[in-house]
């Protein structure tokens, strides 16, 4: 018998992870849309990819604040240093660079990655489901 492989759905299982980290932020982005001098922030993909995939295993690195902590806030946790402000098209002039109608399109597309990623991960666990049952039901 050959041995599990650790990671079935491959990058998808840390993909979905960033995607709903993405909708949290991008949430909290459109709820301060009328907040004075917020700066609108986003998910760096990129950089978040690059760090989960870095360590060679897969797994994302805990990071915590301080030595014996693991910080539970808005900036905690493995894509915290993916978290990066946005560059406004349009500045408002109380200095919030919340761009509503650049958010909700985001938000939208996030939706669509998120949901093809947990697709993905569906498909699988159906392939092996299928695999083991040798297609009974």
């Amino acid at each position: 018998m050959s041995p599990i492989p650790q990671n079935l759905f491959g990058i998808h299982t840390q993909a979905l992870d960033l995607w709903q980290r993405r909708a949290d932020v991008l949430a909290n982005n459109l709820a301060n849309a009328d907040t004075p001098g917020y700066l609108a922030r986003d998910v760096d993909f990129r950089k978040a990819l690059s760090a989960a995939g870095g360590n060679g295993d897969g797994n994302l690195p805990l990071q915590a604040p301080t030595p014996g902590q693991i910080g539970t806030g808005p900036n905690a946790g493995p894509d915290a240093a993916a978290l990066a402000y946005r560059v406004p098209t349009q500045p408002s002039m109380d200095g919030n660079t919340v761009d509503a109608q650049v958010e909700q399109a985001d938000f939208a597309a996030n939706s669509v990655h998120y949901q093809a990623s947990l697709s993905f991960i569906t498909a699988q666990i159906h392939m092996l489901r299928t695999a083991i049952t040798g297609g009974q039901s």
